[in-house]
This record gives structure tokens, sequence and C-alpha cells, in this order.
């Protein structure tokens, strides 16, 4: 039988037990050929910061897609968000002030496509999917206490 423990040497400070994909990031966050890589990590953490300030309703449909010399890009997955959107630009823009961009407009396009999957706890289906063992006995309980004395005697 194989023996699973470890039996490699203590990691010096700074190391990382993935090296390998640590070393890939590396490799790929030098020189000009990073600047794409970079612009999408400052892209997602600014998307990050601005989008939890929109209504609750609004956030999932909307996400950050560029900034513009001075105009923030917004990406919005129907019209109905695009409107939503427009009324919430000044919070955005006063947002992006606040953390030292130098934006002045907003700009929503909107996209034929849902722009987020759409977040499923893990194990769990999707609302609508078919209920677990679980829940149909617990709903069966729970019909059952409902009935009235009536009821259970023509069973």
């Amino acid at each position: 039988m194989s023996d699973f423990r470890s039996r490699s040497k203590p990691l010096r400070a700074g190391a990382s037990r993935l090296g390998t994909p640590t070393a890939a990031l590396d490799a790929a966050l030098e020189g000009a050929s990073a600047d794409p890589i970079r612009r999408a990590i400052w892209l997602d953490a600014l998307d990050r910061r601005l989008v939890p300030l929109l209504p609750p309703a609004l956030a999932p449909h909307a996400r950050l897609a560029n900034v513009d010399r001075n105009r923030l890009v917004f990406l919005v997955d129907s019209p109905i968000w695009h409107a939503r959107l427009r009324l919430s630009a000044e919070v955005l823009l006063d947002a992006a002030r606040s953390i030292g961009l130098d934006v002045s407009d907003i700009v929503i396009r909107t996209s034929t496509r849902p722009l987020r999957a759409p977040a499923t706890e893990a194990g769990r289906p999707p609302i609508g999917g078919a209920p677990s063992a679980t829940a149909r006995e617990t709903l069966q309980a729970v019909l059952a206490s409902l009935r009235s004395p009536d009821d259970e005697r023509t069973d």
C-alpha cells in the first residue's frame, strides 16, 4: 500500500505549495504582454467595488466592462436593466471618483446573454428542479397537520 503522508520539506517564507501555477502567473504578468491581463484584473477588482453599490435587484444584471478615457462602460443583460442602471449612474460616478478615477459619464451596453451564470448552491438543483425526498416528506407532514379531524375519518 502507498503512504499518503507528506514527506516534503517545510515551506520557506513566502513560498507556495502550488509553485507551478504561481510561477506561471508570475511569468504571465511579466513584460509588455501582461498589460491585457493586468487590465482585466484591475477591471474585475473595480467591478467588485462598484457593482455592490447598485440596488440589489440590479446588481446581478450589470457588469463593468471597461473604463474608456472619462467614461465607465457597463454591460447589462436586458433593456429594463439598462433603464434602471441609468437611474443609478450618479451613484456609480461618485463612487468611481471617490476611488480616484477621473470619470464624467457612463455608457451602458445591452447584451443578449446573461452576464453571470445563475447562482446555485453546490449540490442543490436550480429553482424549479425536482424537490428532494426530505422536502417531499416535510411537505407531506405539514399538509397532514393541516387536515381537519373530519378529513382523517374519511381516509
